[in-house]
């Protein structure tokens, strides 16, 4: 076979030697195009990351230099004769070629792929022209330039369908590789991962072919910093980096759970943490051992995340398959020449590393895959009690209207959000694999302050100081009212499912209706009104915490670790601190005053004691958990009392604190010891030692032997000033305003009380939001679900039709329009408004279970299989799902199904008499049994009694315990 033809030059016009020669270089050139048309296909259609691909590229890069060699004088021959298609085609060819030597130089990462492509069209195009040409010599008679003409277009069609089929071949792997859960999850932990037997049980976590994998592929992300320095850089200072026992915090807590409950299941911890100890098989030996190997050093390194092969599921629990790369040696080689090889091929043809290292689920799914570690569960094989919750960012996000597949949120961002676009936002960089000049951050900023204090690394720690309080929240000292009408505390909300994190919108709230008292009189806004306080009157004032760029519970993570606090303060213009509620000890170094009101989940011990040692293990109750949902809020109450003494005006200034770490917790975890002198009480359900801070410093993982003052970050603030008058001025009557401008801040503070149960203060807070912009909806829509929650069907029939009115296919306003129906007994109509919600919604676990209730109801059970089943594939451990599914199944008579989702209901299922273990916690601790409450109010810290004291002068003269412990009641003083 010849793509160059020689008839156009006459024999004898040629010495033979010479004729041999270009002969020779014609026969070599032709095939050598076909050996690069060939290899092209291969590599473009079917990136592999194996030696054989490997050789292919660089046998398809030495035969395009030699092509382009010999093309030089064979080009010069050829141009002026020989056909048009064949002229044609070796002019692109050499275009090609060109076009091909500067991708030698360059590579093709995603800056270069115009020219990639422009390489890959134009010699294509050259190939069909040559092709058509041979035909044309061997078939056809070439005198006919139409004919010519159609065989060109011909060829050049074939191969267009040809390259459209490679690059659909070569595009289909994005679809097969997505994370989908499991049609039912197991029924026990030992179901999970590899089972008891697994080397990495009680982690999810796996390795194909169940081999172990060695501690240096997890520490050698250096050898990334070859092309990737700015994100190597990044990643470098980041808490990903200090996961392991680098970190003083986590290292103790493993420290502490190995002592106490052995190191098996440290494992749980370690699928995550520490990849370089668990996936080599070193954390069979006690941490203590080894903790200042390289290996427990390493932290989460490069190859953890990107070696993740497939995620299993949304269930979390490090649920994923670790895949060891074929040619990782080569990659991390110290042979200088082998890494300039290996170099050298990833630059040329990146695809194959990019497969291995990038999979489509990293980019499209960033939820689901960072759910993989951001989810956890806690179960026999670790606790020795039972399956419960622990911290979950990825289903309450899932289910709000940050995702963009929540139906019944507050609140929409412009457009739905996943994880990296907060958590690794856009940063400028030249690295291989930039886009546009940007690459997400490696930093991942978020909000630990903790590493980068112990680190003294100042650059990082600015980084996430700064990355808390870009507006993420904010707090809004709103209303004030009367506070002798004391609000009625209500009883403290339950998750029906085994939790000790907060349940957000995945799940249907369940607040008592008793939770709300009568509606007090406000006066809001304060900053807008400026009421006037009386000297010797007590004041109720309401401050409202709104979470506005978040996607998860404000905070998340860990929520038992944490100081999250709402302080607030108030000052007289003569400089007399008159109140203060979340005063932080020692000057502002130690403890916050136990009487704040905390964000955090509060767990205890089968003994009572706090869970204050990173031991989730040991929780067997949750005496509260306050967070706040995305695009939600939460009103605090705080009861002021005016001093007799105070100047003429207040200034009332609010901050949310946030402290990443207790200071307990950081003491506990630098010098933290049982007292040596108390009895040896300790199992894997209690731990009744007390804790003295005496243990030595030397050799803990921070920059210097000492306990660091972990950071005060002010999240957000808001500041008012009231004046003040006599105690025999006129009482000031309750005032409001409302303007449009206003109805988000009436909505925020109306969203607060309902979360909390004050039903009847929500509704007329958002009464207000009508008033203020009669158009919008949502006011309409949130009297609605408060009349709902309160049973009052119809009125919410009444205000639900006046928001339809407006927008008749709002889904949140049919799905509590359904909810109406539905009580009604027209199930059918419910069915119609649901199906309308999941129209636009279709992963709204809530309004898919309802629906699937409905069509229960109504006796469709092979329906309602099919509905909720649909609930288990976003969530295969949503408990209404499973109970739902329970009873379809008894339905159809099928008693096998309905035992298995009975097992799972009963597996997820919280344990509601382990609440008989808080009572005695509540009676020693009032301050925390006050925040139990879902309604409650804080009153100040006991402050420096005035020098000419007045009756009833200051809410320091009551001792604060007291004090707390009757708002707690329900009595007023």
């Amino acid at each position: 076979m010849g793509l160059i033809s020689t008839r156009n030059f006459p024999a004898r016009s040629r010495p033979l030697a010479m004729q041999s020669s270009r002969g020779f270089v014609d026969r070599t050139l032709s095939w050598l195009v076909v050996f690069l048309a060939i290899s092209a296909a291969y590599l473009y259609t079917f990136p592999q990351p194996n030696i054989f691909y490997a050789g292919v590229v660089l046998l398809h890069a030495a035969g395009g230099g030699l092509t382009a060699i010999l093309l030089i004088p064979a080009f010069l021959r050829r141009l002026p004769t020989g056909s048009v298609s064949s002229r044609a085609g070796w002019l692109l060819i050499a275009f090609g070629a060109v076009l091909g030597l500067i991708l030698l130089k360059t590579g093709t990462p995603r800056t270069e792929w115009n020219k990639l492509y422009w390489h890959i069209s134009i010699s294509l195009a050259g190939v069909g022209l040559l092709v058509a040409a041979w035909l044309g010599q061997r078939k056809y008679d070439e005198s006919s330039p139409t004919v010519a003409a159609l065989r060109a277009v011909i060829c050049l069609v074939v191969l267009a369908g040809i390259g459209y089929g490679a690059r659909y071949v070569r595009e289909g792997w994005q679809t097969r590789n997505r994370i989908e859960n499991p049609t039912m999850p197991p029924d026990t932990m030992n179901g999970e991962g590899d089972g008891p037997d697994g080397a990495f049980f009680p982690s999810s976590a796996q390795v194909y072919g169940k081999q172990k994998i060695p501690s240096k592929f997890f520490m050698e992300s250096d050898s990334c910093k070859r092309c990737h320095e700015d994100i190597y850089n990044q990643w470098f200072s980041s808490a990903h980096h200090f996961s392991s026992f680098n970190n003083q915090w986590y290292r103790k807590s493993i420290e502490y759970m190995q002592d106490t409950i052995g190191t098996e299941p440290s494992k749980w911890c370690g699928g995550c943490h520490d990849p370089a100890v668990l996936y080599a098989g070193l954390m069979d030996t006690p941490i203590k051992q080894i903790v200042h190997r390289p290996e427990a050093q390493a932290g989460l390194g490069c190859m953890m995340c990107h070696s993740i092969a497939n995620v299993k599921s949304t269930m979390g629990q490090a649920d994923f398959y670790l895949e060891y790369p074929k040619l990782h040696e080569l990659a991390a080689t110290q042979n200088p020449v082998a890494r300039a090889l290996h170099d050298f091929l990833i630059k040329l043809n990146p695809e194959p590393h990019r497969r291995v290292f990038l999979k489509p689920f990293m980019r499209d799914q960033t939820a689901e895959f960072c759910s993989s570690c951001h989810k956890v569960h806690l179960d026999i094989p670790v606790n020795h009690y039972r399956w419960f919750r622990g911290f979950n960012e990825y289903d309450n996000w899932q289910a709000s209207g940050v995702s963009g597949q929540g139906a019944r949120s507050f609140y929409y961002p412009p457009k739905p959000q996943q994880c990296a676009d907060c958590h690794m936002p856009a940063e400028a960089s030249k690295d291989f694999g930039n886009v546009n000049g940007f690459v997400h951050s490696h930093r991942f900023p978020a909000a630990n302050t903790a590493v980068p204090t112990a680190n003294e690394d100042a650059p990082q720690l600015k980084l996430t100081e700064d990355f808390l309080k870009n507006g993420a929240l904010t707090v809004d000292i709103f209303a004030l009212a009367p506070a002798q009408a004391p609000l009625k505390p209500g009883a403290a909300a339950r998750s029906e499912l085994s939790t000790t994190f907060a349940v957000g919108e995945e799940a249907e709230s369940k607040v008592p209706v008793e939770a709300g008292g009568e509606t007090a009189s406000v006066t809001a806004p304060l900053n807008r009104v400026q009421p006037a306080l009386r000297r010797g009157d007590a004041v109720r004032v309401d401050v409202v915490v709104r979470t506005k760029k978040l996607g998860h519970f404000f905070p998340g993570g860990t929520v038992d670790a944490y100081d999250t606090w709402l302080e607030l303060k108030g000052t007289d213009d003569e400089g007399q601190t008159i109140f203060w509620s979340g005063m932080v000890e020692d000057n502002g170094h130690g403890p916050v005053e136990k009487g704040a009101h905390f964000y955090r989940s509060l767990q205890i011990d089968a003994h009572g004691n706090p869970i204050n040692k990173r031991n989730a293990w040991a929780t067997r109750s949750v005496v509260y958990v306050r967070l706040i949902p995305p695009g939600a809020a939460d009103t605090v109450h705080y009861r002021l009392l005016v001093p007799e003494n105070a100047g003429s005006k207040i200034t009332l200034h609010a901050r949310l604190c946030y402290r990443k770490f207790s200071w307990y917790g950081t003491h506990e975890a630098f010098a933290g010891e049982p007292d040596p002198a108390a009895p040896n009480s300790v199992s894997p359900d209690y731990d009744d030692r007390p804790t003295v801070f005496t243990a030595s410093l030397h050799g803990v993982s921070a920059k210097e032997e000492k306990i660091p003052d972990l950071p005060i970050v002010a999240i957000a603030e808001d500041e008012v000033t009231l004046p003040v008058v006599s105690h025999n001025a006129p009482a000031p009557e309750p005032k409001t305003i409302v303007g449009k401008e206003e109805w988000q801040r009436w909505n925020d503070y109306g969203i607060g009380l309902f979360l909390q149960g004050d039903l009847k203060g929500a509704a007329a807070a958002f009464q207000k939001v009508t008033e203020a912009d009669p158009a919008n909806p949502d006011g309409w829509v949130n009297i609605g679900r408060s009349a709902v929650q309160e049973g009052d069907m119809e009125r919410a029939r009444t205000v639900l039709e006046k928001a339809l009115a407006l927008s008749p296919r709002l889904a949140r306003a049919n799905f509590f329009y359904a909810k109406v129906l539905r009580a009604d007994g027209n199930y059918a109509g419910a069915d119609a408004r649901l199906r309308m919600v999941l129209e636009q919604y279709p992963r709204d676990r809530v309004a898919l279970n309802d629906l699937g209730r409905v069509l229960f109801l109504e006796r469709k059970y092979d329906e309602a299989v099919k509905v909720l089943q649909s609930v288990l594939a976003i969530d295969p451990e949503d408990l209404q799902a499973h109970y739902n599914l329970m009873l379809c199944y008894n339905g159809l008579g099928n008693d096998k199904l309905a035992k298995q989702h009975q097992a799972r209901y009963m597996r997820f299922k919280a344990d509601e008499s382990s609440q008989a273990i808080t009572g005695p916690y509540r009676q020693l601790h009032p301050e925390d049994n006050n925040e139990r409450q879902a309604v409650h109010e804080h009153v100040s810290v006991t402050l420096p009694i005035p020098a000419t004291p007045h009756v009833g002068t200051a809410a320091s003269a009551v001792p604060p315990g007291k004090a707390r412990l009757a708002v707690a009641c329900g009595a007023s003083r």
